[in-house]
């Protein structure tokens, strides 16, 4: 069994069954956050089990609210569908996302989760309805649009203002990163008229339209970061959906706790990993800093072989693509060659951990672009798993989420590209 064989035994709990998740659940106790990632952005044993775990959470610890890393106005359209329409089936909201990666959250296994929600919020009041929400800083258009919408039907006194944003980034409507370049001879960029409209909105009593408008300024400050190059772009990312998430957990109120779903490099603390060695944030270790260990958990995923959606390049259509065995140095062989099929582990204190959790392995991470032929190459994360994560899901075959539609209309290239996590 390997150097780690006797260690992983002693940590692994088989999964089969939603019960067999009562030692993760004792865990989270009375953590304000969950954090919930995922290996890949196309594996459907990740959604599936997060998706458990979320239902324990909401019904047995009152968790408030479901936090993806997915744009906000498309969320709104899922959350007003959970919450508030009577007739209206999550999956006609799902069916709506029209950006690349679309399979990300139009998927059978989101559409499952987000009808059983459905039904959850029927029988709750509704203050105590959980939502469905975005965190991510991509929808920098269909954000001004809803504010132009808003301000059109409630504020038609503040609708210049939205014009004015709209119009300074109108000449970049088709490739936003061409307004990084621009940034160059135009140094102010859009900056004064995104503030303006962010400060009008933040005095606005509509949440979303605030969140909205906050989306905008992320953007601007996204896109001009790429500027800079390196860590900059990634941590304007991750720091706008901590202040997201931040400013959920207030509107819900004192009491309100959030589950979030993203990619393991997102949820996972960068001091675990070489992330932080690169200059990189992540929202776990921002999560952590803002809310205390005790306040969050942090939930990691992996797989070590199977197949997963994604596209070969940025725009290109998807594929369901094999995900080869894992390289034989990484945790994923270790955990292929030790651990049941199907396992969770929650980690002991660190002062207690052995060393599978204390050594540096390399830990597989998918995008949404993906070339199974160049992982040997990349594709691997070094990890210390016990300072990266609270507890691990592992899933040793996975298999391709299943997408609700196969066609695409935004296909811009974010910072992400070409890796798309």
């Amino acid at each position: 069994m390997g150097r780690y064989g006797d260690e992983v035994a002693g940590l692994a709990t088989p999964l089969q069954h939603s019960e067999d998740l009562n030692v993760l659940i004792d865990r989270v106790g009375d953590a304000r956050v969950v954090m919930l990632g995922e290996a890949s952005h196309g594996s459907h044993e990740f959604y599936d089990w997060r998706s458990r775990i979320t239902q324990r959470l909401i019904q047995e610890l009152g968790f408030t609210f479901v936090a993806v890393e997915g744009d906000w106005p498309d969320c709104e359209r899922v959350d007003q569908s959970v919450r508030f329409a009577e007739d209206a089936d999550p999956r006609e909201a799902l069916q709506q996302y029209r950006r690349w990666p679309t399979w990300m959250w139009a998927n059978e296994e989101v559409s499952d989760f987000s009808r059983w929600l459905r039904g959850h919020n029927e029988f709750q009041e509704p203050a105590r309805r959980v939502g469905f929400h975005g965190l991510d800083v991509y929808s920098l258009w269909e954000s001004l649009d809803e504010i132009l919408i808003h301000l059109r039907e409630r504020h038609p006194e503040l609708v210049p203002l939205g014009l004015d944003a709209f119009h300074c980034f109108e000449p970049f409507v088709d490739q936003p990163q061409q307004y990084a370049r621009s940034i160059h001879t135009r140094p102010a960029g859009c900056s004064c008229e995104v503030s303006g409209l962010l400060a009008a909105l933040r005095r606005s009593d509509d949440f979303n339209a605030w969140q909205n408008a906050e989306v905008v300024a992320g953007a601007e400050h996204y896109y001009r970061s790429l500027v800079k190059g390196g860590a900059a772009s990634w941590n304007v990312r991750d720091r706008h959906m901590d202040a997201t998430l931040a400013r959920l957990l207030d509107h819900y109120g004192p009491q309100s706790k959030a589950v979030v779903w993203a990619h393991n490099t997102h949820v996972g603390d960068a001091w675990g990993s070489v992330m932080a060695e690169q200059g990189e944030t992540t929202i776990g270790t921002l999560a952590r800093q803002r809310y205390g260990e005790d306040g969050v958990v942090l939930v990691g995923f992996g797989t070590h072989h199977g197949t997963v959606v994604a596209g070969e390049d940025w725009g290109r259509p998807m594929e369901v693509m094999p995900v080869p065995e894992a390289r034989r140095d990484s945790l994923e062989h270790v955990l292929h060659e030790t651990a049941p099929d199907q396992s969770l582990f929650v980690f002991p204190a660190r002062a207690q951990q052995p060393a599978v959790l204390r050594d540096r392995l390399g830990h597989r991470a998918i995008g949404v672009v993906y070339r199974p032929d160049w992982e040997r190459w990349g594709n691997y994360v070094p990890t210390m798993l016990g300072e990266r994560y609270d507890a691990f899901v592992w899933c040793d075959e996975s298999h391709a989420v299943r997408p609700l539609h196969t066609f695409f209309t935004d296909v811009t290239e974010p910072e992400t590209f070409p890796t798309g996590v």
